[in-house]
């Protein structure tokens, strides 16, 4: 970390010293074209002097430049406050290579304000301009690579959905009742067949969706739990508790359905008696929240919600984390009532609003 710290600071000090050595042959071949005679070492003396003193003003600058950003918010406040302030910074690098002139340097007299001033004012900006360009295409970065971590965890829920759905003791189940109603109820059968179809069709169909209406999510969730309810009978009711206002609110694709797997899973498989599944959505506050809930065992005592965090879930809090930030909530742990409850929350986001941001 200190050689790398080390490294950074020589680095940033050969850059000022290539700037002043680019000037100070500017400044020599301008006299001996003209006629003069050029002194190279004091040249070179005077040339270097400024451009480290800017190495002493610069990271100030830059750390303005990032405190009072340009690109959004109040900008012309912003460029009122640095128009005063590169006015400052110009008078105090005259000072300074005034005083730098005179002892360290030991020349006498001093170099006249207005030979400086519009110099040191463009050198300012410039300053400023590179660390918001800097700092631009770092965010820019950040953001494809922020967007391809997306992509990739999309695509892991996707396949994980195609594992769930192609799982021998999944489709062994599915096809099994199947079989049963084709004699019983030849209706039903078809209905199952079609709506495993549909299942594998939707998830296919969905590579590369980021978001989708909540409303479009439900319809997945229906297809996927007619084909449960096949297997378990009885043993599995739903309830579905969902506002109306928010089935046009714009949430993760394949967001629910590893959350419905996991009390499913843990809450209605392991058990011989009734259970029951409970997905609610509502708004609350401008925030959309997303509970899906079970009355299976719980967890038992002694033990911690990761016991139960499976993929699917550990994949679920990171892909809200990447999308929202801080403005999302990831809960689970067993209900008041008993069983167990997964709780999402993040900011509503209706298919209207989503299209005009984007």
């Amino acid at each position: 970390m200190l050689a790398h710290r080390w490294t950074r600071w020589v680095a940033y000090l050969i850059s000022w010293t290539l700037v002043g050595l680019f000037f100070a042959s500017q400044t020599y071949l301008a006299y001996k074209y003209s006629g003069g005679s050029p002194h190279l070492g004091v040249i070179l003396k005077f040339s270097l002097s400024e451009w480290y003193i800017w190495a002493l003003l610069a990271p100030g600058v830059m750390g303005l430049a990032r405190r009072l950003s340009l690109e959004r918010g109040r900008r012309g406040r912003n460029l009122a406050i640095h128009a005063v302030i590169s006015v400052g910074v110009a008078l105090a690098h005259w000072g300074l290579n005034n005083l730098c002139r005179h002892y360290v340097l030991g020349f006498p007299g001093a170099i006249s304000l207005v030979y400086t001033f519009h110099s040191n004012l463009v050198t300012y900006w410039v300053l400023v301009g590179a660390t918001c360009g800097y700092d631009y295409y770092v965010r820019y970065r950040q953001g494809e690579l922020h967007a391809a971590q997306l992509s990739a965890q999309l695509a892991q829920a996707q396949l994980q959905a195609l594992r769930t759905q192609l799982h021998p003791h999944f489709l062994f189940n599915t096809l099994n009742a199947i079989a049963t109603l084709v004699h019983r109820d030849p209706e039903a059968a078809d209905q199952m067949i079609a709506r495993l179809s549909d299942l594998l069709r939707l998830t296919l169909e969905g590579i590369g969706v980021q978001e989708v209406p909540l409303a479009n999510e439900i319809d997945f969730l229906r297809g996927y739990l007619e084909i449960e309810q096949a297997r378990f009978g009885d043993r599995l009711t739903v309830d579905m508790q969902i506002a109306p206002e928010v089935l046009g609110a714009r949430i993760p694709y394949l967001i629910l359905q590893p959350l419905v797997e996991n009390a499913i899973r843990h809450g209605i498989a392991p058990r011989s008696q009734p259970g029951r599944v409970v997905i609610r959505a509502e708004s609350k506050n401008g925030l959309l929240v997303l509970e899906v809930r079970d009355n299976g065992p719980g967890l038992a005592a002694g033990l911690d919600t990761p016991t139960r965090q499976g993929m699917g879930l550990s994949n679920t809090r990171s892909r809200l984390e990447k999308l929202y930030g801080e403005r999302q909530r990831f809960e689970m742990g067993n209900g008041s009532n008993g069983g167990f409850v997964v709780t999402l929350t993040f900011p509503f986001q209706s298919a209207s609003t989503a299209d005009s941001h984007a």
